[in-house]
């Protein structure tokens, strides 16, 4: 996704807002994942006074949910036009990252001219799922998680996983509490400060309107980090303190070409310059994001992920940022600048949408030429990063 002489095949992000981040049983557990993205949706056409039937399509990204098409459900249920088709994208954890790189290379093959992209999970509204009996007359079997990979090369859970990924790094108890920490210090102060504001859209329900994020602790201090006990494996360094909540959320943005944002008068944008996977070992599934990483700077001279002074790395586990930063060379304090998942929330198939609208947001002011990066881990062994530039 190189930019092109012709701006009407530069894809750019042109709008971007997320829902407040609940907890899962907490504040918006009672929003269909659908539901969730219905006021982004709008907000978007407002903002930007893009008409309901000039969309070309909405893109968004689900992991846990299974329940159909929800882009479609959003489409219809914002009030878009039935003319208006919608597709659902599962990459897991990437999904909603994926969906906007899918929206931008439409943009430069000239398929298209707008999309709604992003993801929604609510893993509060996730439904039960059962295996059929395995015998005729048997009992349905509960199904736990989807598989992500065959057992011949291994399938740990996720915490397991962080768990091999802190001992194959030497990834410390206390490095990662100390991380954990920081990233809620930093949500706490820029909740305080009112930054989230402007690209939260409030979601209602049942029990009132909600307009911030349920999960950042203010009282979180290092004692009470290091007291914690490991929960995935005996004498291990990953615990609720280091590892990200199980959340809901959605986050929404328009994808379209430089020269039909400037026909519309939308002057704060970020150019979509490329996207890379890369599949890892899905025992240590965390360290996905260097192999991506190593991809996409293959593409692109000159490309040092150390120098790129905006990185949103998702925090599933604070050992995987860790050790995917160290092998990158990226200086962990200059990540993540307003907090991240360990404090924010994990709604899975939205996270990576979520990065964007984090890095919409930071880079409004930035000047022209900056660079950014959005990076995450995924289920199953892989890693997806995206290049954005401020045009």
């Amino acid at each position: 996704m190189r930019s092109t002489v012709s701006s009407d095949r530069i894809p750019v992000v042109a709008a971007a807002f997320r829902t407040p981040i609940g907890r899962i049983g907490g504040t918006l557990s009672a929003i269909e994942p659908a539901s969730l993205a219905v006021p982004l949706i709008r907000k978007i056409l407002a903002e930007t006074g893009l008409r309901p039937d000039a969309v070309d399509d909405v893109i968004l990204g689900n992991a846990a949910n299974s329940a159909g098409n929800l882009a479609r459900l959003a489409a219809l249920e914002a009030g878009l036009p039935i003319s208006v088709p919608g597709m659902t994208v599962d990459r897991q954890c990437g999904a909603g990252l994926e969906a906007i790189a899918l929206a931008a290379r439409l943009v430069q093959a000239g398929a298209g001219r707008f999309y709604l992209a992003g993801g929604t999970e609510s893993t509060s509204r996730a439904h039960l799922r059962f295996r059929p009996p395995s015998t005729p007359g048997g009992t349905p079997e509960p199904l736990r998680r989807a598989r992500m990979a065959p057992d011949t090369v291994g399938d740990p859970d996720m915490g397991i996983a962080a768990e091999n990924v802190a001992a194959h790094a030497g990834i410390s108890r206390e490095r990662q509490d100390l991380f954990a920490l920081e990233s809620h210090r930093r949500a706490v102060a820029r909740q305080k400060a009112g930054r989230f504001a402007g690209e939260i859209v409030p979601v209602d329900t049942p029990a009132g309107t909600v307009s911030r994020d349920e999960c950042p602790r203010e009282n979180t201090a290092l004692e009470k980090l290091a007291a914690l006990k490991p929960v995935f494996r005996p004498g291990g360094t990953v615990t609720a303190g280091n590892a990200c909540p199980v959340n809901d959320g959605a986050a929404v943005m328009l994808v379209t070409s430089l020269a039909e944002a400037q026909r519309l008068g939308l002057t704060v944008l970020l150019e979509i310059v490329d996207s890379a996977v890369a599949g890892v070992d899905p025992n240590l599934l965390g360290l996905g994001p260097v192999p991506a990483m190593q991809k996409l700077a293959a593409r692109h001279p000159g490309l040092d992920a150390a120098r790129v002074p905006f990185i949103e790395f998702n925090e599933a586990f604070a050992s995987q940022v860790l050790a995917s930063l160290d092998a990158l060379g990226i200086d962990p304090a200059a990540v993540n600048r307003e907090g991240g998942a360990l404090a924010l929330g994990h709604p899975y198939g939205a996270s990576g949408a979520i990065l964007v609208t984090r890095l919409f947001a930071q880079m409004r002011t930035a000047e022209a030429g900056a660079e950014a990066l959005a990076m995450m881990g995924i289920g199953g062994g892989m890693g997806i990063v995206t290049l954005f530039r401020k045009p």
